[in-house]
């Protein structure tokens, strides 16, 4: 789903955000890692790939995970064990997390005009607060499907960013 016009065009990394879904494989690790180096499944391993020497547009990405809701690339965290399981456990992670982090996000980047959401579907309803700010987005390209990083690699070149 694309919200408006795909008009190809060079996107600054404060105008645009990739949210990806988190992974079930995972690196087994007593200490905390990085988010981007956590997750072994889904786009995670081609987006890390990708956006290896680009601080600026990997500092761009974040990940929606069940257990802590979106984390930036760099966010240390543990190996953990949590799915979304239910349209209840998505509604729930929204409410007491996802919702706050968007609206911060937001608030921090007032220039985001474009996002890449590759996330299955049930995860997909955690970002519900994405669409009360339609008003401020030029662009909402929605991939649902984890594992869908090829296509999102053809938004990705849109932006100037593949």
């Amino acid at each position: 789903m694309t919200l408006r016009s795909l008009a190809p065009r060079v996107v600054p990394p404060d105008q645009g955000l990739i949210i990806l879904n988190c992974s079930r494989r995972k690196l087994v690790t007593s200490v905390p890692v990085p988010a981007l180096q956590l997750y072994r499944g889904a786009c995670i391993p081609g987006a890390r790939e990708h956006f290896a020497t680009d601080a600026a547009r990997r500092a761009r990405i974040r990940i929606l995970s069940a257990a802590h809701g979106l984390l930036h690339p760099d966010d240390a965290i543990h190996t953990y064990d949590r799915r979304l399981a239910s349209r209840t456990d998505a509604v729930r992670l929204h409410e007491r997390t996802v919702s706050a982090q968007l609206d911060a996000e937001l608030a921090e980047t007032p220039s985001l005009r474009h996002m890449l959401i590759l996330v299955e579907p049930l995860y997909l309803l955690a970002l519900q607060r994405v669409f009360d700010h339609l008003d401020r987005v030029e662009q909402i390209a929605i991939i649902p499907d984890p594992r869908g990083w090829q296509d999102g690699l053809i938004h990705l070149r849109r932006w100037g960013w593949a």
